[in-house]
């Protein structure tokens, strides 16, 4: 095999990006355009920044301007031609690939599995003398590998399983692995990742032990799971069914309890390794607690409206600070969540705004569901929710930050403007933060709901195209493994400890106990994943590996919100949200202005693009394409 005699200089500017500790005078020792490889492995700051180049295709996590929230049922993305409705309305091809993140994209993962396989390939016989170093550094590199891995797998199923880096004239072609054997590869590389990184630091942003446990529960979880077993599966979906090739999507062999019940165990070792943010209580909190609770998890202990100790939630997070990140073209840098999802009204853009199926979801405060057949809850249906909605959801009436100093005049409340109010003479306002506002026309919601989750509510902060928050992705969070634990309870039948750590996660928020059993208590556990992890990247996996493809695509639900004056009541100019003056009105319409969703039960798994099945004639495309 050849080897690169040149790394190239991105590894040493991606060191500056990455939130890591390194030798600050390494710059001054190398040339500033070309690194070779001999002195990368003679050296630990070069290797470690080799590493950090290695974490750079974690790019923004789910902070990127299109979520995956949007090709499932948590949000509609409001700007047309992006290539969303490609794969929401089933019409995805292996030449006419749909909009995917370069975090799950076939090319660009193999691309940070080479770099990996580099590293993996030149640290066991590295030159420079700390071997603390080169351990912990070969232990990421591992963990890194695996998630790219777990990347690909849980979009495609099995992959060409590539562990060392390929030279120049080399055969590319590789068949892909089965189902089973990406899991064991996956698990295998996780398990000497942990061994490695134990008793090294736990760094912000960095692999540990505790992350590399957590992302080998999140796996065997889904290695358990009805979509991998392929009894399952088939006797599921036509689709799948009739596919030849069903090893490379699923278990063939082995027992589906068995599974489970290495996932119970390895999220259990997490949760006993680990430390959650207030998950030791015995009672519900307030909802004003349970309020602040939730929004201190989402902003990962960094904002000034927030605990701080959430940040112990955080096992393994992507760290933006605005002195490093790759959006160094945009004023202050960081990242501009905030901006491509809130308001039309604050200037931003609306991006993935929630439908009304996700806002259903959310129960009453005594944990009953929501009902739009019962008038009580039709009449004013944002009162008396489960708190994590209003952490989550802005709605018509939500109060909100101060507004640009241009629209303040308009809304000195400080309120969302989702509806159309009556201004006394036969006529309805449009509300600033609608399509039809007189602030920006067409960048507001469709759905007549904004995203408030991952969006830093500190007034300082102002909402405009400066502003750079500094809020983690939370990759793994130690929810997240109480709720695989929950339930790979459940599967086993233990489900009096699932509704042991159910509630504890609903205490927290400031729900009460549940004591639901048998299928009440998996649904209920679905949708408490659901409303725990919205926006976090697992509503679109867990629908497909729960095989409720139906349920991801039930299309698009929004809500029209109107207000008339009550008998003998005067408008409020400006207008501001007040129940004593107006009378409201909710009606929930379908919408089908971008797309029109369906479910194909191909859209279980993606294509393989035209592409790279004629570039390896040993690929197998998975079933339906």
């Amino acid at each position: 095999m050849k080897k690169l005699k040149y790394l190239g200089f991105p590894v040493l500017l991606l060191a500056l990006i990455l939130p890591m500790s390194c030798n600050d005078n390494f710059l001054d020792t190398q040339p500033l355009d070309k690194i070779s490889s001999d002195a990368t492995w003679a050296d630990g700051p070069l290797s470690q920044a080799f590493i950090f180049n290695v974490y750079s295709f974690l790019g923004y996590g789910g902070f990127e301007e299109q979520a995956l929230a949007s090709i499932c049922d948590e949000a509609m993305f409001t700007h047309a031609g992006r290539n969303i409705n490609t794969f929401t309305e089933g019409n995805e091809s292996p030449g006419g690939l749909a909009w995917i993140s370069p975090t799950y994209e076939w090319g660009t993962m193999y691309l940070a599995i080479r770099q990996a396989n580099i590293a993996l390939a030149n640290l066991p016989t590295a030159t420079f003398a700390d071997t603390e170093l080169r351990d912990r550094l070969i232990g990421e590199a591992y963990f890194l590998r695996a998630y790219y891995y777990h990347q690909l797998v849980r979009y495609y199923g099995g992959v060409p399983l590539i562990d060392r880096p390929y030279g120049l004239n080399e055969d590319y072609s590789v068949a892909r692995s089965s189902y089973e054997e990406c899991v064991n590869f996956i698990i295998a590389d996780l398990d000497k990742a942990i061994g490695l990184l134990d008793g090294k630091p736990a760094t912000p942003g960095r692999a540990s032990k505790l992350s590399a446990m957590a992302l080998k529960a999140r796996q065997l979880a889904y290695a358990a799971s009805d979509l991998h077993d392929a009894s399952k599966a088939q006797s599921k979906s036509p689709a799948l069914a009739s596919y030849s090739n069903i090893e490379l999507i699923a278990y063939t062999s082995g027992s589906q309890n068995q599974r489970w019940q290495a996932a119970h165990a390895a999220a259990k070792a997490v949760l006993d390794a680990g430390e959650g943010y207030k998950m030791d209580l015995t009672a519900p909190v307030s909802p004003e607690e349970g309020r602040q609770n939730y929004l201190s998890i989402a902003m990962g202990g960094q904002s000034a409206v927030g605990d701080p100790a959430a940040a112990v939630e955080l096992i393994f997070q992507r760290t933006h600070t605005p002195e490093f990140t790759v959006e160094d073209n945009w004023p202050l840098g960081g990242i501009h969540y905030g901006i491509n999802n809130g308001p039309n009204g604050y200037h931003n853009w609306a991006g993935n705004t929630p439908i009304q199926q996700l806002v259903d979801d959310y129960e009453m405060m005594d944990g009953s569901k929501f009902d739009w057949n019962n008038n009580q809850h039709k009449a004013d249906p944002y009162a008396n929710r489960d708190p994590r909605f209003y952490s989550t959801i802005m709605y018509d009436g939500s109060d909100w930050k101060p507004r640009p100093s241009d629209v303040a005049a308009l809304d000195p409340a400080d309120q969302i403007q989702t509806g159309y109010y009556d201004d006394g003479n036969g006529n309805l306002l449009n509300g600033i933060d609608t399509r039809e506002s007189s602030i920006e026309n067409w960048n507001g919601s469709r759905t007549h709901y904004y995203t408030r989750k991952f969006i830093d509510a500190n007034p300082a902060l102002p909402d405009n195209q400066s502003n750079a928050q500094t809020i983690p992705w939370p990759f793994l969070r130690y929810t997240e493994m109480a709720l695989i634990y929950a339930e790979a309870s459940i599967e086993l039948g233990q489900e009096a400890e699932a509704r042991t750590w159910i509630n504890k996660i609903r205490f927290r928020a400031g729900m009460p106990a549940i004591n639901d059993s048998g299928d009440a208590l998996k649904q209920r556990l679905r949708n408490e994943r659901r409303i725990e992890l919205a926006y976090e990247e697992h509503r679109y996996h867990d629908g497909r590996r729960w095989m409720i493809g139906d349920q991801l695509g039930r299309g698009i639900k929004a809500i029209n919100v109107t207000a008339t004056l009550k008998p003998g009541k005067t408008p409020h100019v400006p207008y501001r949200h007040d129940k004593s003056v107006y009378d409201y009105k909710y009606e929930v319409f379908d919408n089908t202005e971008n797309e029109t969703r369906v479910w194909n039960d191909k859209m279980y798994f993606r294509p393989i693009s035209r592409d790279e099945i004629n570039r390896n004639n040993l690929l197998v495309q998975n079933p339906g394409y």
